[in-house]
């Protein structure tokens, strides 16, 4: 396709895909509120559909054959989550804070997948032991989130109550199953359109993926996120980043790569994976500390994006 062509199938794929997430999003939350599900249960799950544009993305450039797009895709979408979904949060609302025990068990599973998937990009571990150290770490978590997390419950508020008896439970089932394939629809043409901008425009794969498809597609990750945060729910707040970022790396590299081979082959892209750790283990140490992550740790957490974006460019 011409440049315009796919400029503007660029823009119309990122918008549709944005909105069917976002709506994805707030019809699972709902759906969690109505069945009183906990508070970290609600992260996962909206965690889970804010992702779809980021999971879609990255699996449709794998299918593509354009595998460092799709890594890129991954690692600069947790990166640009650590940053907006926390730090931006905290800067808005004053604090983000969490129990220890939803920090222990997510962030104890949030890091060990993470180093699982650093371990297996650069070639340390075999693909078959990713996986399955992988599924031993995020089964008990399943477990526990299940039973209840603590016991930890979603507050009603009433105009949360009145939006939710508004939408019978199989209207929003049917409608979540249609932002689902707008999802899809919308991160395929992004993919396609991004790579022929690319092309035109001499952006390398690489940047391509970490600088502008990764940011782009967390938009609704970091709209959920803040509006969380503005509302004092850090337990969804934080379940949801960590579950996030999870997700990525579980579904985006650990799952395909028993299938194809995915690498982080280059200096560059090592040194993108070990920052994107020490923003995560930053930003834990920010939730630990006394009260939570407060304003200076967030500004932190934005700046160390900004270097991030300065590495991933040089």
């Amino acid at each position: 396709m011409s440049v315009p062509v796919a400029l503007v199938v660029f823009l119309v794929s990122l918008a549709v895909t944005l909105a069917a997430a976002q709506f994805f999003a707030r019809r699972l939350d709902r759906l969690g509120v109505r069945f009183g599900l906990p508070e970290a249960l609600i992260g996962l799950l909206t965690a889970l559909a804010a992702d779809g544009p980021e999971i879609s993305s990255a699996l449709f450039a794998l299918l593509k054959g354009v595998h460092s797009v799709s890594v890129g895709v991954l690692v600069g979408s947790n990166t640009f989550n650590i940053a907006a979904m926390l730090g931006v949060s905290a800067l808005l609302a004053g604090r983000v804070r969490a129990a220890r025990a939803t920090l222990a068990a997510e962030g104890t599973v949030g890091g060990v997948i993470t180093l699982l998937a650093a371990a297996a990009l650069v070639g340390w571990l075999s693909p078959a032991l990713t996986a399955v150290l992988a599924a031993a770490a995020v089964t008990p978590y399943l477990v526990w989130i299940t039973r209840g997390a603590a016991g930890i419950r979603t507050p009603k508020s009433p105009s949360e109550s009145s939006a939710v008896s508004d939408s019978p439970t199989h209207h929003l089932l049917a409608l979540v199953v249609l932002d689902v394939a707008l999802i899809i629809a919308g991160s395929f043409g992004m993919v396609q359109a991004a790579l022929t901008l690319g092309a035109a425009w001499h952006i390398s794969s690489p940047v391509l993926g970490v600088v502008l498809l990764g940011p782009l597609t967390s938009i609704p990750n970091a709209q959920t996120a803040i509006r969380l945060g503005l509302a004092d729910r850090g337990e969804a707040l934080v379940g949801e980043m960590l579950n996030s970022n999870t997700i990525n790396l579980g579904v985006g590299v650990i799952v395909p790569g028993l299938f194809v081979t995915l690498a982080a082959g280059t200096a560059k892209a090592k040194a993108e994976l070990l920052w994107l750790i020490g923003m995560t283990v930053v930003a834990m140490l920010g939730l630990l500390w006394r009260g939570g992550l407060r304003r200076v740790g967030a500004v932190t957490l934005v700046a160390l994006y900004a270097g991030f974006v300065v590495l991933a460019l040089t």
